[in-house]
């Protein structure tokens, strides 16, 4: 730290709880500086450069001021068994989360933290989740001692002075603090990814305190602390105390093309399409979409007791393997410039490559630094190398994707990956059976999940790794946030894009295909389509969905909308069980919708 620039002292911060609680980390974490962000360009370029220097980060001449990362090969994604949430009561965390007690916690994470930031900078990163000064945002500090976790939170949250002076003297803060649990000793030589190892990785959060501790990690949302940390686990449960919603989900803008604007939130588990459907290109003449966010939302009720929406975060942290300009150009659109990238492959002409982008190059070298050919049977990027790209470089972000107040929500949607099964949409008779939709949502897992391929996994809500307390509490949480909004809820819908032929091809094209059916959702929102009824909801009539300009077989659309009751019966025991491990805290109003599904299925 410079001592003649001010601006970055500790001392100069007015806010008392915030310079305590610096003064608290300096003393345990021994540092041999501390350095306060003001989340200026000229502050990233710099420290990206000394990164550059160090050879941790790698220029990339193909794309104007983007570098490129490798991890260590421990420390490549979300670390979920070394992931707590810390109540005094287990039961207050529930049986879907880690759980120590915090004393517990606490005491060893403390001994760990004693000296941890030795040789290394301790930079205080004052953020914002949502437009600073938004009446939905909140304020996080992150103190690390990571250069990377400085960069990525400059891209992904709003940093800065600008946060501060929201802050002001007497603000309330979220405290996150974050190290890599590697310190220097004077003359030792530095890794290029400095970690520590599996078992001593922590990523810990005491909802209580609106409080979070991670060490151990420098990977994406083990380390970028406003991400899942906050913007999920912690705000969850304020959430529920305050009485609004966090939710993991893109929201979306549609247009028709009378003007009409629809806005869609959207809930999918991992590898479902959901950063595809957040950028999607409408193939229906007239029809305009627009990304507001690509994976969490905050709501809240209006004055207008309608539910309204922001996207805390500022960027994208994407899953790079897999996006290409066949699956989703507005994507490859948003990461020509000014992007990290991690664990992706390196070209010979210094730009980055993974499976599926584009033909493989004829060399490369690979996410752990070795040469790479074609012929090789391991893939050059890992599975969960990411891109962090500021939100804002979408070519279809909206213009209001950071108006203050946020957007009215018209449209849920959950959904997953089913070969057979569940039809292409379905609509929720009301909203506690769309609830019910959302508790029981199901995917088959794929290679990037764990578990063999092809299982059923049950993700209620999309949130299973990311609600901060008990998940039954969650389901009570959302059927009274429909007991208030009353006639405004939004609608809700259950989709699958995945269905299979039993030859194993695809019944339906997907991608931006998928706009004919958000299509009639918005008929349905505005009462110009009649549905037909089934026993697990609401289906379109066949003509009502616009298939103009799509060569689809008239047998596919007799599959795809199909509800098969002998399968649907099969899934009942597996409702049950899923119910059964959330005991008292299940909600009987959800037990209700199970009966009644039962009842008519026959």
């Amino acid at each position: 730290m410079n001592p003649q620039n001010t601006k970055h002292d500790p001392a100069s911060l007015v806010n008392k709880q915030l310079k305590q609680w610096v003064q608290e980390i300096n003393e345990l974490c021994a540092p041999a500086a501390i350095y306060v962000c003001d989340g200026s360009k000229a502050e990233y370029d710099r420290i990206m450069a000394e990164m550059a220097a160090s050879g941790m980060a790698i220029p990339l001449e193909k794309r104007s001021n983007s570098f490129l990362f490798r991890s260590d090969p421990s420390d490549v994604a979300r670390v979920e068994d070394r992931t707590y949430i810390s109540y005094p009561e287990r039961d207050q965390a529930g049986p879907t989360n880690n759980w120590v007690h915090p004393d517990e916690l606490k005491r060893t994470m403390l001994g760990l933290y004693k000296g941890c930031m030795k040789g290394r900078t301790m930079y205080v990163i004052p953020f914002s989740m949502g437009p600073v000064g938004s009446p939905l945002a909140k304020i996080g500090v992150e103190i690390t001692d990571s250069r990377y976790v400085v960069c990525n939170m400059h891209i992904m949250t709003r940093v800065g002075t600008r946060v501060l002076e929201v802050l002001g003297a007497e603000g309330e803060f979220i405290p996150c603090l974050h190290s890599i649990g590697a310190p220097l000793e004077p003359g030792q030589q530095d890794s290029s990814w400095p970690c520590a190892p599996i078992e001593q990785k922590y990523i810990s959060h005491f909802p209580d305190e609106n409080l979070i501790w991670s060490y151990g990690s420098g990977y994406g949302g083990n380390a970028l602390l406003g991400k899942k940390c906050l913007a999920l686990r912690i705000a969850s449960a304020m959430a529920r105390r305050e009485g609004w919603m966090a939710e993991h989900m893109l929201i979306l803008r549609l247009t028709n093309p009378q003007g009409r604007q629809f806005h869609i939130a959207g809930a999918f588990p991992s590898a479902c399409g959901k950063t595809n459907l957040a950028m999607l290109m409408p193939t229906i003449p007239g029809w305009k979409a627009e990304c507001l966010g690509d994976d969490i939302a905050w709501m809240k009720i209006g004055p207008d007791g309608r539910l309204y929406a922001i996207n805390p975060e500022a960027g994208f942290f994407g899953v790079a393997p897999g996006t290409a300009y066949n699956t989703n150009p507005m994507a490859m659109d948003s990461i020509k410039e000014n992007v990290i990238f991690t664990n992706c492959a390196l070209t010979d002409d210094s730009d980055v490559w993974w499976e599926l982008m584009s033909p493989p190059p004829a060399h490369a070298i690979d996410w752990k630094g070795k040469d790479w050919t074609p012929d090789k049977d391991y893939p050059a990027a890992h599975a969960n190398a990411r891109f962090t790209a500021p939100a804002s470089q979408c070519p279809i972000i909206s213009p209001d994707w950071e108006k203050p107040e946020g957007v009215p929500i018209d449209i849920f949607i959950f959904g997953g990956r089913r070969a057979s099964v569940v039809p292409l949409v379905h609509e929720a008779y009301d909203w506690d059976h769309g609830v019910f939709m959302g508790a029981t949502a199901a995917s088959e897992t794929t290679a990037a999940n764990i578990g063999a391929v092809g299982n059923l996994r049950r993700d209620p809500f999309a949130m299973l790794p990311f609600c901060g307390y008990h998940m039954g509490d969650y389901f009570a949480h959302w059927l009274a946030m429909g007991d208030r909004l009353g006639d405004k809820a939004p609608r809700i819908f259950y989709v699958n894009w995945f269905r299979k032929t039993a030859e194993g091809k695809w019944l339906w094209p997907g991608f931006g295909d998928n706009s004919r059916v958000l299509k009639w959702m918005c008929e349905r929102f505005e009462g110009k389509v009649q549905a037909q009824e089934s026993p697990i909801g609401l289906l379109p009539l066949k003509q009502d969905l616009d298939l103009t300009g799509l060569k689809l077989p008239a047998d596919n659309l007799t599959e795809l909308l199909k509800v098969d009751a002998a399968a649907w019966k099969a899934e009942l025991p597996d409702i049950e069980a899923h119910f059964k491990k959330f005991d008292s805290h299940m909600p009987a109003r959800l037990s209700n919708q199970l009966q009644k599904l039962r009842e008519r299925l026959g």
